[in-house]
């Protein structure tokens, strides 16, 4: 795998040309006009800018973790009818059981939402979010914006975002997604996969080689070259959804005949539009893959980019296995011993779980192949165990009508329904210390299910569902699939869609405003933000680190997805993994705003206040609680990677959170949960804080930098010697989201 210094030219679809040695008649200018993503951004903008984009999106899609918030900011800002088509699936808190009646209550709010506003409701167990929309959403050259990060679906000539909620509600309320042109960076693709070796392999070598450097990083990856047309289109879908992980913006493939046979095979051959770049165009960077170099691949704990060949780590064990170990203790802050070196057994690698799941593994390529390997074998009856969950329904159905689920059983293997469960943690989750091989698409601390605050620990490696099955057919011990000598079926697919059809509420996109919706008890409602102050007294509530925060461990998946209809219910697991004396610490700040909100002296509420008011009414005289917000923040190296998912932020703000600080922000979808909650994305240079947790932070005429568009913010550091001035800025902004910021939230921006 090749990463290319600079800008590269693309010519005829199957040469690559480095800038330098370019030179042909044409200005890299009008060349980068001749992407896929140019052309599809092109016809999504309403701003008249191709440098300032204004995206309106064709298709909204959505489960049910994110929903129920979604839609309460929407009603709170005046929605009255979907604009556009929204899918409502519910592939995360299927289970319910966790919680008493809260998930399903969550999921009649959606039903009767999709009847109010004119939406489409797919039940639990139906398909989990991303493969109901590659057999029923997608089509060539439309956008998609989904509330879950994978949204992924550029194999099929769609270009899908996945974003917080805020940008979701924007949509519904026929407002823009607005950003800057992002960079485009072909992902070339030669050769042919050798057996074994399935896209889970090829998406952690890509990850493995550009994570760390933010080669891709809010950029579109534009996958083309020769080796495209080699590939199934499970097999892109399987490389496609895996992109999130690189930190990119989004993706998008050149289509062929077998994208359209997809379609024509989902009863959809409308839908099918060919793709392919200009004949000379223009990339800002280049990835060049030879398939047929790639090896079966694993992702060690605790992140996908955490990669080796699975032949690597069995040359190489004991020094993987210790450098896995010291990279833990980063990851789990020291808080539990951890080691996988006992899982090693006459010098194999032993593990306890394999799991086939969600968007990234069960497809139907993936399942069928996994059989082929399992055939005639047996997982054993020791502590290994194996279970696989195709993505949707109609994937269930034909493997039951071709046999291939039979012989998944036969092995030992259990065959569950469509959910999302095993990878966000809600279903399957291992015995303490026990080491899971999943092809599912994150392996982040805790993602598995154990509670490391409670002592527990468990890890998780990512690998392709080919992988997984011989090592199942080697009970448990580590295998490669390139080890198995047998031979592919290869089974065709048929798409069934009855059960879609006989359970599915679609809307055809006519509202029922007679409709009353059904709410349960855990359902609540986004309690009042106020507008940002003049000026901010902020006390920092925690400090981390890492050298990447995610969304898990900013507030936690798992059993607490349960609470995320409920904002102040779900508040209370913010940081809890990662620093759980956060929410008590936020809290006691807190009372301060409230007191000023009700009239009353914020330092006769939180008696700390008062020196820190006293040292600046030393050099600011005019500070009142008629002009101050009193809050907290939190300082992190780079925050935000992983998950698409708000309550990230929007729980750090009802805990009356007004910014974070950070060296950057790993994600753009994470900073934009931080604006639309209203919260000040801060940027402080690296190197040497010039605070620390427990301090309190003074921005005087904070909400004056803010509208005057200030480029770099005075704040000082409270100390008992006088305030130490420090510097810090908030980045590119639109005036619109100077404005939601000013508001105090996007629902406060909306309210009518």
């Amino acid at each position: 795998m090749k990463l290319y210094d600079g800008g590269v030219y693309l010519v005829n679809g199957s040469d690559i040309v480095e800038e330098s040695k370019f030179d042909q008649p044409v200005s890299r200018e009008d060349a980068a006009k001749n992407t896929m993503a140019y052309d599809i951004l092109e016809a999504h903008n309403t701003s008249g800018n191709m440098q300032k984009l204004q995206i309106k999106f064709d298709k909204l899609t959505s489960h049910d973790i994110t929903f129920v918030g979604i839609i309460q900011t929407a009603r709170a800002s005046g929605l009255e009818k979907f604009p556009i088509p929204y899918v409502l699936t519910n592939c995360h808190n299927s289970l319910c059981a966790v919680g008493g009646t809260i998930n399903e209550d969550d999921h009649m709010f959606g039903l009767t939402c999709a009847k109010k506003y004119g939406g489409v409701y797919v039940p639990p167990h139906q398909a989990v979010i991303h493969q109901f929309a590659r057999e029923m959403l997608a089509g060539g050259g439309k956008m998609i914006l989904g509330s879950d990060s994978h949204t992924r679906y550029g194999a099929l000539g769609t270009m899908a975002m996945g974003e917080g909620g805020g940008e979701l509600v924007k949509q519904l309320l026929s407002q823009t997604y607005d950003i800057n042109m992002p960079g485009v960076v072909a992902i070339y693709l030669k050769g042919q996969p050798r057996p074994g070796v399935g896209p889970q392999d090829v998406a952690l070598a890509i990850i493995g080689k550009v994570f760390a450097n933010g080669y891709v990083k809010n950029k579109v990856m534009e996958f083309v070259g020769p080796g495209v047309a080699g590939l199934s289109a499970d097999f892109r879908i399987g490389i496609d959804v895996m992109t999130t992980e690189t930190t990119c913006l989004s993706s998008i493939w050149q289509t062929d005949e077998t994208i359209e046979e997809f379609y024509e095979i989902h009863g959809r051959k409308e839908d099918y539009k060919e793709l392919k770049p200009g004949k000379v165009a223009y990339y800002d960077g280049c990835v060049e893959v030879d398939l047929s170099e790639i090896k079966p691949m694993i992702a060690m704990p605790f992140h996908p980019s955490n990669t080796y060949t699975i032949d690597e780590l069995k040359e190489n064990l004991y020094d993987i296995l210790d450098d896995v170990e010291k990279k833990a203790q980063i990851s789990l802050d020291g808080k539990v011993p951890y080691s996988l070196k006992d899982k090693v057994v006459d010098g194999k690698l032993y593990v306890e779980q394999g799991i086939i799941a969600g968007c990234a593994g069960g497809g139907f390529e993936n399942i069928c192949a996994a059989a082929d390997i399992l055939r005639g074998a047996s997982i054993g009856a020791d502590a290994f165990t194996l279970s696989v969950y195709p993505a949707s329904t109609p994937i269930y159905m034909e493997l039951a009508r071709n046999g291939v689920l039979a012989d998944l059983l036969a092995t030992g293997a259990v065959v569950k329904t469509a959910f999302c469960g095993p990878c966000f943690g809600a279903g399957d989750t291992p015995a303490n210390n026990a080491f899971s091989i999943r092809h599912t698409t994150r392996n982040f601390p805790n993602r598995e299910g154990s509670k490391v605050q409670n002592g527990q620990i468990s890890s998780v490696a990512l690998m392709d569902a080919r992988s997984i099955a011989a090592t199942a057919a080697n009970k448990g011990f580590l295998t490669s699939a390139e080890e198995f000598t047998g031979s592919y079926r290869h089974q065709k697919y048929f798409f069934d869609k009855t059960i879609y059809e006989n359970r599915i509420f679609d809307s055809k996109g006519v509202a029922d405003p007679s409709v009353e919706i059904q709410f349960g008890p855990n359902i609540k409602d986004w309690p009042e933000m106020p507008a940002l102050a003049e000026n901010l007294v902020l006390k920092v509530v925690s400090e981390i680190h890492d050298p990447v925060t995610t969304t898990d461990e900013l507030i936690p998946s798992g059993e607490t997805s349960s609470f995320r209809s409920n904002p102040l219910g779900l508040a209370e697991f913010t940081l809890s993994r990662r620093d759980p004396e956060y929410v008590g610490r936020a809290k006691e700040i807190q009372k301060a705003q409230k007191a000023i909100e009700a009239g009353e002296c914020p330092a006769e509420a939180v008696p700390e206040l008062k020196p820190v008011m006293e040292a600046v009414k030393k050099q600011f005289a005019d500070i009142s609680k008629e002009n101050v917000g009193v809050g907290s923040t939190i300082f992190a190296v780079k925050p935000g990677d992983g998950s698409a998912r708000e309550q990230a932020a929007s729980c750090q703000k009802v805990l009356g959170g007004w910014a974070n600080i950070a060296n950057e922000y790993a994600t753009k979808r994470y900073r934009s949960n931080l604006i639309n909650w209203g919260m000040l994305p801060f940027l402080i240079p690296q190197g040497e804080l010039p605070f620390t947790n427990g301090d309190f932070l003074f921005f005087p005429h904070i909400r004056e930098a803010v509208a005057d568009k200030a480029d770099s913010i005075t704040g000082y550091v409270v100390k008992e010697d006088g305030l130490k001035e420090f510097q810090v800025t908030l980045g590119e902004l639109t005036d619109d989201e100077r404005e939601i910021i000013l508001k105090g939230c996007l629902i406060n921006y909306n309210r009518k």
